[in-house]
């Protein structure tokens, strides 16, 4: 039986779920101080783990994980006391209603709702749907809306499709995006009743027309809550930013080695600023040249950097999944990310050192990084806070 550490969690802690393909492991850093870091788990040991997630709303401290092993399927859990107590012990909460067509296959992401919504959250799946709970995870339902939508029967299901990454427009409680691999990105504007595709400029490389309405393959998308007219992608080749809602996107990959790649993390507090990882090619998923590095842009794509201080320049032929980089809240804010190879790298200064954290892990798959009490510390001023657009759809 394998042992399973524990480790303490208090206000004033920076906490870090790293998800790998055998288990959910917790990495916190006292102080926030984010120098040496203990490790706790591996929690469902075995298990792959592709998606967490950490509640603070309405006073809970609460750990949500998706785990899955082939012949046990996909189960969604939660624990109150940091991982030495998961509920519910038996069968996941969520699953597809008969007669939906479908089964659970894996769970791709767990996101908490608005603050002013603390019982509502959402959940990504494969086959790409989408779940939506308003009794803080009690009991799910399936988002009618997306599911039945005329385009998902031609969503093309080569290379997993799935939807990774939900996010709720903190502008409008009734606007929501999600991005669907293979299917690309759409958007709710009446809570999820209906939605429509916002794919307009985003290339297909792999299909005949390469500019199609739907059937991208989007690997990641961020938003933030100063600029959320803005949004920013990174497609299965091509990096794209919109400032309309999604309405439009336009290409930002020119100055990278590669424009293919997974991750993307925005800045907590700079809506400018963001952080890819980018990768040589679909056939060869590595580090070009094998030199790992991040890259960051400080004005939304226009311009990139390359950030390679204590990172390895040789040999170092890494893979960086779409939800394996996050970044913390903390000023100045701490970017990490883990490797198919199961290391894990931490920056203290946004992005301009790296430090070797932890190694020897399962491929991580996931990393997701909170802060244990907010410190209250002052805040730097974003860059370009501008009023926000009016979303196209509300000019009709």
């Amino acid at each position: 039986m394998v042992a399973i550490r524990q480790v303490p969690v208090r206000d004033g802690d920076v906490l870090l779920l790293v998800g790998t393909t055998k288990g959910l492991f917790l990495l916190r850093s006292a102080g926030f101080q984010r120098t040496a870091w203990e490790v706790g788990g591996p929690h469902f040991p075995g298990y792959d783990v592709h998606a967490a997630a950490f509640d603070a709303r309405g006073g809970r401290r609460r750990l949500w994980a998706g785990s899955r092993r082939s012949h046990a399927g996909a189960v969604l859990r939660f624990s109150d006391d940091f991982g030495r107590n998961w509920m519910p012990p038996g069968a996941s909460p969520l699953k597809f209603p008969a007669g939906a067509g479908a089964s659970l296959k894996q769970i791709w992401q767990i996101r908490p709702g608005r603050g002013d919504e603390p019982d509502v959250l959402y959940c990504g799946v494969a086959p790409a749907a989408l779940f939506e709970s308003r009794d803080g995870g009690a009991t799910w339902s399936l988002v009618q809306g997306l599911h039945d939508h005329p385009h998902r029967p031609r969503w093309e299901p080569g290379g997993g499709l799935c939807l990774h990454t939900i996010l709720p427009d903190p502008s409008d409680r009734r606007r929501l995006y999600v991005g669907i691999s293979r299917g690309g990105v759409y958007r709710t504007d009446d809570g999820g009743r209906t939605w429509h595709a916002c794919n307009k400029g985003i290339r297909a490389d792999f299909l005949p027309d390469r500019h199609p309405e739907f059937g991208q393959c989007v690997h990641k998308l961020v938003q933030h809550p100063a600029r959320p007219g803005r949004l920013l992608l990174q497609n299965h080749g091509g990096l794209y930013r919109s400032e309309d809602f999604g309405e439009s996107w336009q290409d930002i990959g020119r100055g990278l080695p590669s424009d293919f790649g997974f991750p993307m993390a925005i800045h907590p507090h700079d809506p400018d600023t963001v952080f890819i990882l980018p990768l040589e090619s679909a056939l060869f998923p590595c580090t070009p040249g094998g030199r790992l590095r991040v890259y960051r842009s400080r004005n939304a794509g226009r311009s990139w950097e390359a950030l390679s201080q204590g990172l390895p320049q040789k040999n170092a032929l890494e893979t960086v999944l779409r939800d394996a980089m996050s970044s913390d809240t903390l000023e100045p804010a701490g970017i990490y990310f883990g490797t198919r190879s199961g290391h894990v790298y931490a920056s203290r200064n946004e992005g301009t050192s790296w430090k070797l954290i932890l190694g020897g892990l399962p491929p991580v798959v996931c990393v997701k990084a909170v802060v244990m009490g907010e410190p209250g510390r002052p805040r730097r001023r974003a860059s370009s806070r501008r009023p926000a657009a009016v979303c196209p759809s509300r000019k009709r």
